[in-house]
């Protein structure tokens, strides 16, 4: 029988959260142990740091430049093949619960709609999701950290009272008792947690995080930069073990219904944050507030899988994207799209690196500026375009050098080495890879000046 597979997908999560990314307290000990069991991707990064794009290319499997989804706001459209159309056609049941975040369009200043209110995402606009549903288009519109409101199948209001990563579990949960048992599954669990509240302003998490994780350590970026992670990381750290409480309740529940290993999981997130210590950038052409950059606080997400061919307790060093994880998906059910999909199916990395694979990912940045950047273990290089908008338009034909870090000497991206003259040939040959791909993927060779 083909395997089940659960994505669960959490909102603006660094990677060092985790026990298994070097979190000091004992945040994540369910992920950890499915790490353990699993494959533990080290070197994981976000293709776009902005929760709908990137969303877009989770359901999509291609850029969020070719969709159209170059920022927030913009509809998914509805003539693209996506991830659930594959599913439906290869007969699985696919199921999705949580933060949507693809059907509504319009301007970013004032909460987007659908039909002149939050209401429920018409069927059309799901995605090719066409059996259980329990969502919300813009769950930070319909709830708050506690209590708030999904809409099912049937377009139906559902009202929850509790933890909002507990109440999104408990519904994903009874997906079980409806689905149909002689279909293999997808199932996409999208949390909202760890992203801020935004009309609050803060992070949201259980009541008595505050005092529970107040011994926390700042990530070293954190710490060296100031931002506001020493008031908001407990809170933010409370949210990511709510998570892991649910990833466990997810687990037991497969094992009470007898398919734990028949099952395949997928724990990643959609960007990180940098609490506000890179949103001051000279280089804004936009806004921003905890994400939109091209540093490792926003680019590094966690991802492990396990399950499947990724059982064993492997640990992968490469750099991969996590742009790979619909191939991925799709290859799990027996699909291989080829070149239809951007990414690598990530079975292959299992045994080691294919010959001639580049150790190397990209990211197109937005809404903060126009951005591209291009990440090695040796070195991350980007640029911006500095007559552009990242509100505005997905693309531009003049980009200028915006950062050079050395990841060897400076790890924590904190000494920008972007004029620096030792560094020039590095600078030409990150800039010629950054060409290179942008013009694989978006089908024009910019210009890039210093």
């Amino acid at each position: 029988m083909a395997n089940n597979i659960i994505f669960y997908f959490t909102d603006q999560q660094r990677w060092d959260t985790c026990g298994c990314y070097g979190q000091p307290l004992d945040i994540t000990p369910n992920l950890d142990t499915l790490a353990q069991e699993g494959t533990l991707f080290e070197n994981a990064f976000s293709p776009q740091p902005v929760c709908g794009p990137c969303r877009a290319i989770f359901q999509t499997g291609r850029y969020a430049t070719d969709t159209g989804c170059f920022r927030n706001c913009k509809m998914l459209p509805h003539d693209v093949k996506t991830l659930a159309n594959y599913l439906d056609e290869a007969g699985y049941e696919t199921a999705y619960v949580g933060k949507w975040h693809l059907a509504s369009e319009g301007e970013l200043d004032e909460p987007p709609i659908i039909d002149n209110g939050i209401t429920a995402v018409p069927k059309e606009f799901r995605g090719g999701y066409n059996g259980f549903w329990r969502a919300a288009d813009l769950l930070e519109f319909t709830s708050h950290g506690y209590d708030g409101y999904v809409f099912d199948e049937n377009n139906q209001k559902i009202e929850f009272k509790g933890y909002r990563a507990d109440c999104i579990t408990d519904m994903a949960l009874d997906f079980f008792a409806q689905r149909d048992k002689s279909k293999p599954f997808f199932l996409m669990i999208s949390q909202i947690e760890p992203h801020h509240q935004n009309d609050r302003g803060h992070y949201e998490g259980p009541i008595g995080s505050k005092e529970k994780y107040k011994d926390f350590v700042l990530p070293q970026d954190l710490a060296a930069l100031k931002g506001n992670a020493q008031e908001e990381y407990p809170d933010y750290l409370g949210q990511c073990a709510s998570l892991d409480e649910n990833l466990g309740r997810l687990v037991a529940k497969l094992k009470a219904e007898g398919i734990y290993d028949d099952t395949v999981i997928i724990y990643s997130s959609d960007h990180g944050s940098h609490f506000k210590t890179r949103n001051n950038d000279s280089h804004l052409r936009g806004g921003d507030d905890y994400k939109r950059s091209c540093h490792d606080s926003a680019l590094h997400v966690p991802l492990v899988i396990a399950g499947g061919p990724f059982r064993g307790g492997h640990k992968v060093k490469e750099l991969v994207s996590t742009e790979s994880i619909p191939k991925t998906i799709l290859s799990l059910a027996g699909v291989h799209v080829g070149k239809a999909m951007i990414g690598e199916e990530l079975q292959q990395l299992l045994g080691g690196a294919p010959e001639g694979r580049e150790n190397q990912v990209f990211a197109q940045i937005s809404e903060s500026r126009v951005g591209r950047c291009i990440r090695t273990p040796e070195y991350l290089y980007s640029v911006y375009a500095p007559d552009a908008d990242g509100f505005k338009v997905p693309a531009a034909d003049k980009y200028a050098d915006d950062f050079l870090y050395d990841m060897k000497k400076d790890p924590y991206q904190l000494h920008n080495l972007i004029q620096d003259p030792a560094y020039a040939q590095q600078k030409q040959e990150l800039r010629k890879r950054l060409l290179d791909w942008i013009e694989q993927a978006e089908g024009y060779r910019p210009e890039i000046t210093d």
